[in-house]
Order: structure tokens, then sequence, then C-alpha cells
């Protein structure tokens, strides 16, 4: 009799745990899915994971049903962090700052363990005056596992580029149980590596052959859009130009499908000292497109949106955006929401709010700039704002980054559905695109709200949805796949961020050609040919009914019942 909870007990120092109340909340994460895993264990080192890859990977024959699948914040929005077999939770002691080093020339790099919180992580590097720019809007929840394991992009998104551009360096646990130190190659070091006659080795021979036999192919795949997590990202792997081939922007973003990651090398970039912030009120949506094109011009670090449902949020529960202000003084975060109380009292939202921040080192160059970008736009009649005080900043920047997790918490019958929440297009379309998904959404009678990275053309639109409504939830699908369409005829994305998991992976046809999918089913083969790793995300499982993970099937049997 093969008694799993037992087994496991007998090979890790960690926690395994059975508990039901574990279990309920491992079923769950940020999406609209729920899978109840068989049980829950939290690794207390690098020592446990290699034997859990192990235990798997020897037990799997005779135990198929046997997978792995790593858990840190449980934040994620495309169901990436639940699945039926192993949670392999490491919040609980796969945490810290191993070291933060800045060379005599200024770069600056942090070692970090993948369980650690993002917002403890950030602290420790500012106190070093250097921060990692690509986090998310969710920078109080997230951790660092589900940075890099979504190529998480944010707000600064924009200047900066997404993770997969700071991961200078990580460790990963293969298929063997070993644990890998994966670094940029040089050609030689390539050549050097693919002799290796290790598993390591045999990867890197079987992906740069199937990079190079189908290298035009790839890059033809690869998004015309400034930020992408759906897929493999095949296309960064090498760079002919510059004589590399780095492994770490294949991982990065590869939702723990290829092997567990055990530790980051991030590069850090300088905290600029000073922002100012252009914040424009669209009360019509039709010159948006526009709007942004101009704004744009001006380079602005950060180019952020969010919606009259999200501002009446923040008013209506304003103790919950007052507990998330990290500003100095709580006092004036209230006076500072006096106009936003004030248009609650007259009904006077804006369609749209716009933020467009600078940020630097002198502040005479940031007043000119920021002065000027507001002067571009005069002519298009819109209320704008020149916003300079360090608070009043932060309160817009908390509405923009609560804006999920208020709907999330306080809605009742209704849940904010994550599910078409990441689209991205070229900034030029959006004044096709939009009207198109707003059409879409009226069309069938949806609530939802819109915040977003608008610079990047990335919004995160949230449907609030019903789950014990069966009507309602089969709009999920035929909205998925009528916005998704809209995607697909501008060259966009389906995930701009939150990455594929159970709920965009059976829309990856959207986007790729039925080549290119082989190409991301060969890419699992080479790491996880036994699908030990986190399976049903990126790849669909080949079943014969077609009814497995990664299958519309399969996430219409795991909606959130209520």
């Amino acid at each position: 009799m093969f008694d799993l909870e037992q087994e496991l007990k007998k090979i890790i120092e960690g926690d395994v745990v059975t508990d039901e109340s574990v279990i309920q909340t491992h079923s769950h994460d940020a999406s609209i899915c729920e899978v109840r895993p068989a049980i829950v264990v939290f690794p207390k080192h690098t020592t446990d994971i290699k034997a859990l890859v192990n235990f798997v990977r020897d037990h799997k024959k005779e135990h198929p049903e046997l997978s792995l699948t790593m858990r840190a914040a449980g934040t994620c929005m495309s169901g990436g962090s639940i699945n039926e077999s192993i949670i392999v939770d490491i919040s609980k002691y796969i945490t810290g700052v191993k070291s933060i080093d800045i060379d005599p020339n200024g770069s600056a790099y942090a070692r970090v363990l993948p369980g650690t919180m993002y917002r403890d992580f950030e602290k420790e590097t500012l106190a070093k005056g250097f921060i990692m720019p690509s986090y998310p809007a969710s920078k109080n929840l997230c951790a660092i596992g589900g940075i890099v394991g979504n190529n998480a992009g944010g707000e600064k998104n924009l200047n900066y580029g997404k993770t997969e551009l700071y991961v200078a360096e990580l460790k990963i646990v293969l298929r063997d149980g070993n644990e890998y130190t994966i670094k940029p190659l040089s050609t030689e070091q390539l050549v050097a590596k693919k002799n290796e006659q290790t598993l390591e080795g045999e990867v890197y021979r079987a992906l740069d052959e199937l990079i190079l036999r189908n290298y035009n192919a790839i890059a033809e795949a690869k998004p015309k859009v400034n930020k992408n997590s759906a897929g493999y990202f095949l296309w960064n792997i090498i760079d002919k130009e510059a004589g590399v081939f780095n492994l770490n922007r294949l991982i990065t973003g590869s939702q723990g499908t290829l092997g567990i990651v055990t530790e980051v090398v991030f590069r850090l970039v300088p905290v600029k000292k000073y922002s100012r912030m252009v914040v424009v009120h669209l009360f019509d949506l039709k010159p948006l497109g526009q709007v942004v094109a101009e704004l744009l011009k001006g380079k602005p670090e950060s180019l952020e949106s969010f919606d009259d449902q999200t501002i009446a949020l923040a008013v209506k529960y304003f103790p919950d955006v007052l507990k998330q202000h990290h500003g100095k003084n709580k006092l004036q975060m209230i006076i500072n929401f006096l106009p936003e109380f004030w248009m609650s009292l007259t009904k006077g939202y804006p369609k749209l709010m716009l933020l467009a921040e600078f940020a630097g080192d002198d502040i005479a160059e940031l007043d000119k700039k920021a002065y000027e970008l507001n002067e571009s736009i005069k002519h298009f009649n819109l209320k704008t704002k020149v916003v300079s005080n360090e608070d009043e900043i932060g309160k817009y920047w908390t509405i923009r980054r609560e804006s999920f997790n208020l709907l999330r918490s306080h809605m009742k019958t209704r849940k904010a559905a994550a599910f078409i929440d990441d689209v991205i297009v070229n900034p030029q379309y959006l004044p096709q695109v939009l009207p198109k998904l707003n059409a879409i959404l009226h069309k069938h009678n949806l609530t939802y709200s819109i915040a977003g990275h608008a610079g990047d053309g990335n919004f995160h639109i949230f449907p609030l949805i019903d789950f014990t409504n069966s009507a309602e939830k089969s709009d999920i699908f035929i909205v998925s796949d009528e916005v998704f369409n809209v995607v697909k005829e501008y060259g966009g994305s389906i995930s701009g961020e939150h990455n594929d998991g159970l709920v965009r992976t059976p829309y990856l046809s959207k986007m790729y050609s039925p080549e290119i999918l082989e190409l991301f089913r060969k890419t699992k083969q080479i790491f996880d040919p036994e699908n030990m790793f986190n399976p049903g995300k990126k790849v669909p499982e080949k079943t014969a009914n077609q009814d497995g993970r990664g299958s519309l099937a399969y996430v219409k049997a795991h909606l959130l019942k209520k």
C-alpha cells in the first residue's frame, strides 16, 4: 500500500501536511480555478527539494499521477501554483536575502531565495540604494519565485523591461535531482557545456539544436509587443550578435514547468531620488490612444491607468487603502483623498485616470519634463495636474496597486475574475482595441474594472462573476474567446505578465502556429519528459479525449465553486 504522506516524511526534513485547512488554502491561488492537491510539503532547504524530485522520478512509472508544483505567495492569477499532486510551498523556510554585493564600478547584485516576499527583499535593496525594478503591482503580496516564474513586469516596465533582463544567474534542480547553476554562456563556453556528459550538457545540446534548426520560425513567432509572458521564450535564448546563449531567458517565465528554481541572483539598478507625476482625467475614452501616444513622447518612466470603478472602490473601502499606503503621514493621505471623496459625492468620476511618472536625481530637470508634458496635452482639453508631493504621488500608486485586491476582498456574491486580465497590444492600436473590448463586455452585461500599464498597451480587465451562476460561468469562455480573437487580430499577446497557467494555456493557439506549439512541447520534453514539474501549464497534456490539464475541458471542470 502506497502511503504518500508517510513516504514523504521518510525523505525530507521539512513539513508534510494533509490538514484540511492547509489543503483547502493550497487548492486556490488568485485565479478562477480550484484544484485540490493530494498533499502539501514545506521543504526546509535544497536538499529536501532534491529528495522530492528524486522521489517523484523514481515512483512516476508506478504512480503516474505524481508531480511537483511550486508555490510561494500563492498570488498567481492564471492558476500556475495549483495542481492535484504535491504542492511544494517554499514560503515557510526557503526565504531570505543571502547577499547584496556592490561592485567598485557601481553595479549591484542580490542573491535571494525564491520563497522571499518581494516587500522584504525590497527593504534590503532600498537600504543599499538599489532596487529590482520589474516588480508587479502586487509587490506587497507576491514572492520572488512567482516574479521569476511568471517573468513579471510592472509599472516600471516602460523604462526598465521585464524580469528576464534582471536575472543574472539562477540555480535550478532538474529532473535528475541535481542542482545546476545557470549563467549566460559565450560561444566557447556553450561548446564546453554541450560536451559535458551530464543532464545539463544534454539539455544544452538538445535545446541549441532545436533553436538553430527552427531559428527563423522562432524569431518570427516572437510577439510584437513590449512585453509577453505567453509560451516558452525560445526567441530570447540565443543572441547571435553578442555571441551569448542565456538559458535564464527561458527558465524565467517558464512557471516552474522545466525544473525547480532554488536561488536567484538579480541585477539591481540605483534608486532615483525624486519623482514627478502628470495625472490626466479622461471622461471620454475616445482620445485615449492619441493621449497615450502624446504622453509617451515625453518618455515617462511609468504610464499607468485605473478606471472609475477602481476610484469608487478606493473611496468605499478607504480604510483598507489607508492601511496599504506606506507614506509617512496618514493624515496627509486623508487630506490628499478629498478630491476623490468629492468625486464620490458629485458622481464626477473620470472614465480613466492616466499616471505619467518621471524619476531622476535632478529636481529642476524633472519639473521641466513634467510641465512640458502637461503643456503638450492641453490641446485635448483634459483635466490634468502635475503632482510633486511624495504622499500625493503615493496616493495614486496605492489606488493603482490595490485595484484587484479591493475587488477580490470585498465582493460578496460576485468575484473579480482573472481570465482576460492581462491582454496587451501595441499602444498605437488602443483607439481600435479598447472600444471593441468594451463592446464585448457590455454585450454580456458584465460589470468590470480596468487598470493597467497604458504605456505598454497592457490592460488588466476584471469582470465580476457569480460562480454559483452557471450562465455567468459559461460567459467566461465565450468572453475569453471573443477578447482573445481581438488581441490576435491586432498582433498582441493574451498575457503580458501574468503567464499562461491553467487559465490561458488552452488559448495559446490564438497566438502561436501549430509549428511553434510543437516546439514548446519539444522544449518541455527536453527538460521534463516524464511531466514531473507543474503539468498542464505552458503545454497542454495529450490525452485520448483531450480533457487533460491544459485543456478548456479541464479548466471548466475546475472553476471556482463559489
